[in-house]
């Protein structure tokens, strides 16, 4: 059997409330997901499989339905989150137009919050709900074999017309048992990013999980429990990163220091071996100290992303951050100390949050001064508690991303917490942010300074003029 994972372009997604420096085509990233699945299917299976980056290859439907026709696969998977069903729903139609018996397979976080809905979809065949990789085998091994399919947690499928559904999959405890994601399946030496002067570069997982409750977030795929890959195991991906000549991993850990010895086990491990390869991590403010931030700046680690979120306390209480403003300040001090590059994560339009906090928090991030600031707006998203609350206080009125997974539609406009101040002051506010920060003359001139290539110079130069048009 031929299995063909898909990356769909953009084309359809439901305009964000999160406006970004960073759109699509300045920075090009990995499907992770999608190769994670694919080294699975390659190792535990006979299947044949192979995945189509629509994205970095800039292919349009028609060309994604060429290459469907050259490919003729048995099995169409992708991932949908909820801004993406649209282009989901785009490629299912498209597949079934051009083969109705090719098959079809959806995972990611909107399969699991809203199976039901993902399933009334009549050109979705089977879903996946939780983390995929042990759930392939059995599905892929069992299409249409219904006694079968209801022994398998963890997916959804129709039935005679009905939808039965076996709950999601158990986490997996043992990261270090899965297969490193299958790189070479796609066209990894064009994968970029516009924060970094290194390419090709590449994504990774260290660890799957978060012990934090922030009120904002969910990541219902992989839990609340930290589960980590050992050190060693973390380090032979790397040196394979290495050998296919990618020159930076970012770390897509939700809190990559959350144990702190095992990052000093990574860094010793990458000395030990004399691997030489850049890499990013997101972590937070108060998961770092100097030793710490030493050792990983010693072993090749070039970036450290922190979601900081707010400028104020009394915000930082409300969203249930678990932090301080001065843990802030010592973790950024230190990492410039250190001489790493610091990426910080501020929200705008937080419950409770006045015109007054907003500008204060605009004060914070200058304060911080970090190598790149990414703001949004405040967006109660589905399963997460601040969405809970939206509704129960009526900020939203009935349940939106309920209604827009049953019917979804192009003009559906995602809710914002909008009790204190109206949608159209906050996104006023969160330009004023954006050009406060990056267009004052002490950022542009430091940035020029570090250029190292012109193709750094040229990245630099689009992500500029994206923000002027903000």
């Amino acid at each position: 059997m031929k299995i063909l994972l898909i990356n769909p372009p953009f084309d359809f997604s439901i305009q964000s409330c999160q406006p970004k420096i960073l759109e699509e085509g300045l920075d090009f990233l990995p499907p992770l997901g999608l190769m994670s699945i694919a080294s699975y299917i390659e190792k535990y299976t006979s299947h044949n499989v192979e995945i189509l980056d629509a994205q970095v290859e800039q292919l349009g439907y028609e060309q994604i339905r060429l290459e469907i026709i050259k490919k003729q696969p048995d099995v169409v998977g992708v991932t949908a989150m909820t801004f993406t069903i649209l282009d989901v729903i785009a490629l299912a139609k498209l597949v079934k137009q051009i083969n109705p018996e090719i098959k079809i397979i959806v995972g990611g976080p909107h399969a699991l919050i809203y199976p039901e809905e993902t399933m009334a979809i009549k050109e979705i065949d089977y879903l996946i709900m939780g983390e995929g990789e042990m759930v392939i085998k059995d599905l892929l091994n069992n299409l249409g074999n219904y006694p079968e399919l209801k022994k398998i947690r963890g997916i959804a499928f129709r039935e005679n017309g009905q939808i039965i559904t076996t709950g999601r999959t158990d986490f997996i405890s043992d990261l270090d048992s899965l297969p490193f994601p299958a790189r070479r399946l796609t066209p990894y030496k064009k994968y970029f990013s516009v924060v970094s002067s290194n390419a090709p570069v590449t994504t990774m997982f260290s660890s799957r999980g978060c012990p934090y409750k922030c009120l904002f977030c969910d990541r219902p795929q992989v839990g609340k429990n930290f589960r980590a890959r050992s050190a060693k195991n973390v380090v032979d991906e790397m040196a394979e990163c290495a050998k296919l000549g990618i020159k930076e991993i970012f770390f897509y850990d939700d809190t990559f220091a959350a144990d702190r010895q095992r990052v000093l086990d990574i860094c010793s491990e990458i000395k030990r071996r004399k691997i030489t390869i850049a890499w990013d991590i997101r972590t937070r403010v108060n998961t770092v100290d100097e030793e710490l931030l030493g050792a990983i700046k010693d072993a090749g680690c070039q970036r450290i992303h922190y979601g900081v979120e707010a400028g104020t306390q009394k915000i930082l209480n409300v969203l249930r951050k678990g932090i301080t403003l001065e843990q802030a300040e010592k973790a950024f001090f230190l990492t410039k100390k250190a001489d790493i590059e610091t990426a910080a994560y501020f929200m705008i339009g937080s419950p409770t949050e006045t015109r007054q906090d907003i500008q204060e928090t605009i004060k914070f991030m200058k304060k911080l001064d970090p190598d790149y600031v990414h703001i949004t707006i405040v967006t109660p998203f589905p399963a997460t508690d601040l969405y809970r609350l939206a509704m129960e206080e009526k900020v939203v009125s009935g349940d939106p991303w309920k209604d827009f997974a049953k019917n979804p539609s192009s003009d559906f406009v995602p809710p914002v917490w909008e009790k204190e101040l109206p949608r159209e002051e906050l996104f006023a506010l969160l330009k004023k942010a954006y050009r406060s920060f990056y267009l004052r003359p002490k950022f542009v001139i430091k940035k020029l300074v570090r250029l190292k290539s012109s193709q750094e110079l040229l990245n630099k130069t689009r992500a500029a003029f994206k923000l002027l048009k903000i």
